[in-house]
């Protein structure tokens, strides 16, 4: 006859519901926390806010919340990054980001592909580049990345020359030959769609031109290939790259549906880049 101690039972019970408690609790625990979680996402307004609001629902569905909190300039999204004021932002390209962390010592990286918007030039003034005159008022944005690509689209254009090698690097003081004699007016890219009247050509990014009811396809006089290099990225700190929600969001922007939106909605304006 075997006796049964009388707390044999209950300990092994016990015992049991603990271990399923320590396997199951952080998979609770972690599911809860993504469900809680809010990203706050810097953006311009066209089209990285619109892509970034496209996919809320997706992101919902995951017990995530995207607060797009929109800017119109490219130099805060990055500042309140790095202040921790965002979670992530998404409006540049990578040889902006580049430049620009090298410059202000910033510690962000990117990652993820999302599109490329194609630098164009527009003009008010001219319905050609060949009816530009001699001494015509030509209009870039004044950020080195920005300014050395417009000018790179200029050369390209045959409006002017610029040394050997310099690349995307190129400032006003790099033209070693320049006929018509253009006069180049650096100014905020931002500002770029307002002045448009006020100039005889202006070289603007995708964004500002779609904010300002420009169509590329359309108006824009010349315009970079499918093959730029500057591809728009979603950039976030790097203790943050491998946050679960900021991975959700990357295959969220990357997915079929937002290649779709893209190709849609913008008309070849903005290329997916994935």
């Amino acid at each position: 006859m075997t006796i049964r101690h009388p707390n044999t039972r209950p300990v092994g019970i016990a015992w049991s519901f603990a271990l399923v408690l320590a396997l199951v609790l952080p998979v609770l625990f972690s599911y809860s926390a993504l469900a809680a979680t809010v990203l706050k996402v810097g953006a311009t307004p066209v089209p990285h806010a619109e892509i970034l609001n496209f996919v809320k629902p997706t992101l919902a569905k995951q017990g995530i919340t995207l607060q797009v909190v929109e800017f119109t300039d490219y130099v805060l999204p990055n500042l309140a990054l790095a202040d921790k004021d965002l979670d992530a932002n998404f409006f540049q390209h990578i040889p902006y980001l580049e430049t620009f962390t090298a410059d202000r010592r910033l510690n962000l990286i990117w990652v993820a592909k999302v599109h490329i918007e194609p630098m164009g030039a527009y003009s008010r003034r001219v319905k050609s580049l060949a009816e530009l005159k001699n001494n015509a008022v030509v209009a870039i944005p004044n950020d080195p990345t920005n300014g050395g690509r417009a000018l790179l689209l200029l050369e390209k254009a045959g409006l002017l020359k610029l040394r050997a090698g310099v690349g995307l690097k190129a400032t006003v003081f790099d033209i070693v030959d320049n006929p018509k004699r253009l006069r180049i007016s650096e100014l905020e890219a931002a500002q770029l769609p307002r002045v448009l009247p006020d100039v005889d050509l202006a070289i603007i990014n995708t964004n500002y031109a779609l904010e300002a009811n420009l169509v590329p396809s359309r108006d824009a006089l010349i315009i970079e290939g499918g093959e730029s290099p500057y591809a728009n990225v979603l950039v976030v700190r790097p203790e943050s790259k491998d946050n679960p929600a900021i991975k959700a969001l990357i295959n969220a922007l990357q997915a079929p549906e937002v290649r779709q939106f893209i190709e849609t909605t913008y008309k070849g304006a903005v290329v997916p880049a994935f």
